[in-house]
Protein backbone atom coordinates (compact mmCIF):
# COMPACT_ATOMS: atom_id res chain seq x y z
CA UNK A 1 0.00 0.00 0.00
CA UNK A 2 2.97 2.28 -0.74
CA UNK A 3 2.23 6.03 -0.75
CA UNK A 4 -1.50 5.24 -0.78
CA UNK A 5 -4.25 5.91 1.70
CA UNK A 6 -7.50 4.33 2.69
CA UNK A 7 -10.06 5.36 5.29
CA UNK A 8 -12.19 3.34 7.68
CA UNK A 9 -15.35 5.43 8.11
CA UNK A 10 -17.27 5.40 11.36
CA UNK A 11 -20.01 7.70 12.67
CA UNK A 12 -18.93 10.44 10.28
CA UNK A 13 -15.33 10.12 11.42
CA UNK A 14 -12.42 8.02 10.22
CA UNK A 15 -9.17 6.27 10.83
CA UNK A 16 -6.73 6.95 8.02
CA UNK A 17 -4.22 4.21 7.27
CA UNK A 18 -1.46 5.00 4.82
CA UNK A 19 2.18 4.41 3.92
CA UNK A 20 4.74 7.09 3.13
CA UNK A 21 7.87 5.23 2.14
CA UNK A 22 8.90 3.06 5.08
CA UNK A 23 6.57 4.90 7.48
CA UNK A 24 3.15 3.40 8.15
CA UNK A 25 0.64 5.90 9.51
CA UNK A 26 -2.44 5.16 11.63
CA UNK A 27 -4.25 8.45 12.17
CA UNK A 28 -7.37 8.99 14.26
CA UNK A 29 -9.32 11.46 12.15
CA UNK A 30 -12.23 12.97 14.08
CA UNK A 31 -10.78 16.42 14.84
CA UNK A 32 -14.19 17.98 15.44
CA UNK A 33 -14.43 15.93 18.67
CA UNK A 34 -10.70 15.87 19.48
CA UNK A 35 -10.42 12.38 17.94
CA UNK A 36 -12.66 10.79 20.58
CA UNK A 37 -13.02 7.17 19.52
CA UNK A 38 -15.95 4.83 18.95
CA UNK A 39 -15.98 1.06 18.46
CA UNK A 40 -15.49 1.09 14.68
CA UNK A 41 -12.59 3.54 14.93
CA UNK A 42 -10.88 1.37 17.53
CA UNK A 43 -11.31 -1.75 15.40
CA UNK A 44 -9.90 0.06 12.38
CA UNK A 45 -6.93 1.44 14.34
CA UNK A 46 -6.02 -1.98 15.74
CA UNK A 47 -6.25 -3.53 12.29
CA UNK A 48 -4.17 -0.70 10.84
CA UNK A 49 -1.37 -1.33 13.33
CA UNK A 50 -1.47 -5.06 12.69
CA UNK A 51 -1.46 -4.66 8.90
CA UNK A 52 1.51 -2.28 9.00
CA UNK A 53 3.37 -4.64 11.32
CA UNK A 54 2.83 -7.49 8.85
CA UNK A 55 4.20 -5.42 5.95
CA UNK A 56 8.00 -5.83 5.62
CA UNK A 57 8.18 -2.53 3.73
CA UNK A 58 7.01 -0.68 6.85
CA UNK A 59 9.87 0.01 9.24
CA UNK A 60 8.11 2.31 11.71
CA UNK A 61 4.45 2.87 12.60
CA UNK A 62 3.31 6.40 13.50
CA UNK A 63 0.18 6.54 15.65
CA UNK A 64 -1.34 10.01 15.75
CA UNK A 65 -4.48 12.12 15.73
CA UNK A 66 -5.63 14.65 13.18
CA UNK A 67 -5.56 18.27 14.26
CA UNK A 68 -4.58 19.58 17.68
CA UNK A 69 -5.28 16.46 19.78
CA UNK A 70 -4.13 12.88 19.94
CA UNK A 71 -7.43 11.63 21.39
CA UNK A 72 -9.85 12.81 24.06
CA UNK A 73 -10.69 9.16 24.81
CA UNK A 74 -14.00 7.39 24.31
CA UNK A 75 -16.72 9.34 22.52
CA UNK A 76 -19.24 10.13 25.27
CA UNK A 77 -21.26 12.58 23.20
CA UNK A 78 -23.59 9.89 21.83
CA UNK A 79 -26.02 7.48 23.46
CA UNK A 80 -24.14 4.43 24.70
CA UNK A 81 -25.83 1.09 25.23
CA UNK A 82 -24.17 -1.95 26.83
CA UNK A 83 -22.90 -3.17 23.48
CA UNK A 84 -21.19 0.16 22.81
CA UNK A 85 -19.67 0.21 26.28
CA UNK A 86 -18.28 -3.31 26.07
CA UNK A 87 -17.16 -2.80 22.49
CA UNK A 88 -15.27 0.36 23.40
CA UNK A 89 -13.64 -1.34 26.38
CA UNK A 90 -12.46 -4.29 24.29
CA UNK A 91 -11.53 -2.02 21.38
CA UNK A 92 -9.19 0.12 23.46
CA UNK A 93 -7.54 -3.03 24.77
CA UNK A 94 -7.19 -4.33 21.21
CA UNK A 95 -5.43 -1.16 20.05
CA UNK A 96 -3.04 -1.19 23.01
CA UNK A 97 -2.34 -4.89 22.48
CA UNK A 98 -1.65 -4.40 18.76
CA UNK A 99 0.73 -1.53 19.55
CA UNK A 100 2.55 -3.30 22.38
CA UNK A 101 2.88 -6.59 20.47
CA UNK A 102 4.05 -4.96 17.23
CA UNK A 103 7.52 -6.02 16.17
CA UNK A 104 7.71 -2.82 14.16
CA UNK A 105 8.50 0.14 16.43
CA UNK A 106 5.53 2.39 17.14
CA UNK A 107 5.94 6.14 17.56
CA UNK A 108 3.01 7.97 19.17
CA UNK A 109 2.68 11.69 18.43
CA UNK A 110 0.82 13.77 21.04
CA UNK A 111 0.68 17.47 20.09
CA UNK A 112 -2.26 18.27 22.37
CA UNK A 113 -4.86 16.41 24.42
CA UNK A 114 -4.44 12.73 25.32
CA UNK A 115 -7.12 11.80 27.85
CA UNK A 116 -8.55 8.59 29.25
CA UNK A 117 -8.40 5.80 26.67
CA UNK A 118 -6.53 8.18 24.38
CA UNK A 119 -3.69 8.39 26.88
CA UNK A 120 -3.74 4.60 27.35
CA UNK A 121 -3.27 4.03 23.61
CA UNK A 122 -0.49 6.62 23.34
CA UNK A 123 1.45 5.15 26.27
CA UNK A 124 1.35 1.70 24.65
CA UNK A 125 3.79 2.96 21.99
CA UNK A 126 7.53 2.28 22.09
CA UNK A 127 8.33 5.99 21.86
CA UNK A 128 5.94 8.77 22.87
CA UNK A 129 6.69 12.28 21.64
CA UNK A 130 4.62 15.07 23.19
CA UNK A 131 4.50 18.83 22.81
CA UNK A 132 5.52 20.82 25.89
CA UNK A 133 2.02 22.28 26.18
CA UNK A 134 0.12 19.04 25.53
CA UNK A 135 -2.40 17.99 28.20
CA UNK A 136 -2.32 14.40 29.50
CA UNK A 137 -4.91 13.10 31.95
CA UNK A 138 -6.20 9.75 33.20
CA UNK A 139 -9.79 10.96 32.92
CA UNK A 140 -11.53 7.90 34.35
CA UNK A 141 -12.24 8.72 37.99
CA UNK A 142 -14.63 11.56 37.14
CA UNK A 143 -16.82 8.96 35.41
CA UNK A 144 -16.68 6.48 38.28
CA UNK A 145 -14.44 4.21 36.23
CA UNK A 146 -10.93 2.75 36.41
CA UNK A 147 -8.10 3.19 33.87
CA UNK A 148 -8.14 0.66 31.04
CA UNK A 149 -6.37 -0.05 27.75
CA UNK A 150 -3.35 -1.27 29.72
CA UNK A 151 -2.93 2.03 31.57
CA UNK A 152 -2.86 0.44 35.03
CA UNK A 153 0.43 -1.24 34.18
CA UNK A 154 1.82 1.17 31.58
CA UNK A 155 1.67 4.16 33.94
CA UNK A 156 3.13 2.20 36.86
CA UNK A 157 5.94 0.84 34.67
CA UNK A 158 6.84 4.36 33.59
CA UNK A 159 6.50 6.44 36.75
CA UNK A 160 5.86 4.09 39.71
CA UNK A 161 2.91 3.23 41.95
CA UNK A 162 2.70 6.47 43.95
CA UNK A 163 2.56 8.78 40.95
CA UNK A 164 0.28 6.40 39.06
CA UNK A 165 -2.21 6.49 41.94
CA UNK A 166 -1.87 10.26 42.16
CA UNK A 167 -2.87 10.65 38.50
CA UNK A 168 -5.63 8.04 38.65
CA UNK A 169 -7.23 9.29 41.88
CA UNK A 170 -6.94 13.05 41.34
CA UNK A 171 -7.48 13.31 37.60
CA UNK A 172 -4.58 15.77 37.59
CA UNK A 173 -3.63 17.13 34.17
CA UNK A 174 0.06 16.97 33.29
CA UNK A 175 1.60 19.17 30.64
CA UNK A 176 3.77 17.43 28.08
CA UNK A 177 6.85 18.97 29.69
CA UNK A 178 5.82 17.65 33.13
CA UNK A 179 5.03 14.21 31.71
CA UNK A 180 8.51 14.00 30.19
CA UNK A 181 10.13 15.20 33.43
CA UNK A 182 8.25 12.49 35.33
CA UNK A 183 9.23 9.82 32.80
CA UNK A 184 5.66 9.12 31.74
CA UNK A 185 6.56 9.79 28.09
CA UNK A 186 9.76 9.52 26.09
CA UNK A 187 10.34 13.14 25.07
CA UNK A 188 8.77 16.58 25.08
CA UNK A 189 9.56 19.41 22.66
CA UNK A 190 8.28 22.92 22.03
CA UNK A 191 5.17 23.03 19.84
CA UNK A 192 7.02 24.85 17.06
CA UNK A 193 9.59 22.00 16.94
CA UNK A 194 7.07 19.18 17.21
CA UNK A 195 6.58 18.41 13.51
CA UNK A 196 10.28 18.48 12.68
CA UNK A 197 11.19 16.31 15.66
CA UNK A 198 8.47 13.81 14.73
CA UNK A 199 9.98 13.47 11.27
CA UNK A 200 13.47 13.05 12.73
CA UNK A 201 12.33 10.28 15.07
CA UNK A 202 10.35 8.46 12.37
CA UNK A 203 13.39 8.50 10.09
CA UNK A 204 15.68 7.31 12.89
CA UNK A 205 13.41 4.42 13.89
CA UNK A 206 12.87 3.41 10.26
CA UNK A 207 16.64 3.15 9.76
CA UNK A 208 17.18 0.69 12.64
CA UNK A 209 17.79 -3.02 12.03
CA UNK A 210 14.26 -4.51 11.99
CA UNK A 211 15.01 -7.81 13.73
CA UNK A 212 17.21 -6.26 16.37
CA UNK A 213 14.62 -3.60 17.09
CA UNK A 214 11.81 -6.14 17.34
CA UNK A 215 13.73 -8.31 19.80
CA UNK A 216 14.80 -5.27 21.84
CA UNK A 217 11.30 -3.86 22.23
CA UNK A 218 9.86 -7.29 22.99
CA UNK A 219 12.48 -8.02 25.67
CA UNK A 220 12.13 -4.66 27.41
CA UNK A 221 8.35 -4.81 27.26
CA UNK A 222 8.31 -8.35 28.68
CA UNK A 223 10.53 -7.20 31.55
CA UNK A 224 8.17 -4.32 32.40
CA UNK A 225 4.63 -5.49 31.58
CA UNK A 226 2.30 -8.42 32.12
CA UNK A 227 -0.14 -7.42 29.41
CA UNK A 228 -2.51 -10.39 29.52
CA UNK A 229 -3.06 -10.18 33.28
CA UNK A 230 -3.42 -6.39 33.11
CA UNK A 231 -6.07 -6.41 30.39
CA UNK A 232 -7.96 -9.23 32.13
CA UNK A 233 -8.07 -7.24 35.39
CA UNK A 234 -9.04 -4.01 33.68
CA UNK A 235 -11.73 -5.51 31.49
CA UNK A 236 -13.26 -7.44 34.40
CA UNK A 237 -13.27 -4.40 36.68
CA UNK A 238 -14.43 -1.96 34.03
CA UNK A 239 -17.21 -4.32 32.90
CA UNK A 240 -18.59 -4.14 36.45
CA UNK A 241 -18.11 -0.37 36.83
CA UNK A 242 -19.83 0.42 33.53
CA UNK A 243 -23.03 -1.01 35.01
CA UNK A 244 -23.05 0.97 38.26
CA UNK A 245 -25.15 3.93 39.31
CA UNK A 246 -21.94 5.88 39.84
CA UNK A 247 -21.05 5.55 36.15
CA UNK A 248 -24.51 6.78 35.17
CA UNK A 249 -24.00 9.76 37.49
CA UNK A 250 -20.49 10.40 36.14
CA UNK A 251 -21.67 10.28 32.54
CA UNK A 252 -24.67 12.52 33.29
CA UNK A 253 -22.46 15.03 35.10
CA UNK A 254 -20.00 15.02 32.19
CA UNK A 255 -22.77 15.82 29.72
CA UNK A 256 -24.25 18.48 32.02
CA UNK A 257 -20.79 19.97 32.68
CA UNK A 258 -21.00 19.70 36.46
CA UNK A 259 -19.21 17.82 39.25
CA UNK A 260 -20.58 14.32 39.86
CA UNK A 261 -22.06 13.23 43.19
CA UNK A 262 -21.07 9.61 43.69
CA UNK A 263 -22.56 7.09 46.13
CA UNK A 264 -25.75 9.08 46.59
Amino acid sequence: MSDAAKSARSSGASVVIRNVGAVGHVTLAAPDRLNAVDVAMLEAAAEGVRSHDADPAVRVIVLSGEGRAFSAGADLSVHLDEGDLDGTLHGVGAVSRAVIESGTPVLALVPGVAAGAGLSMALAADYVLVADDAKLVLAFGALGLMPDGGATTLVVANIGRARALRLALTGEKLSGAEAAEWGLVSESVAQERFGARAEELAAHLAALAPEGTALTTAAITAAALDLDATLDREESGQHTLLRTADFVEGLTAFREKRRPTFGA
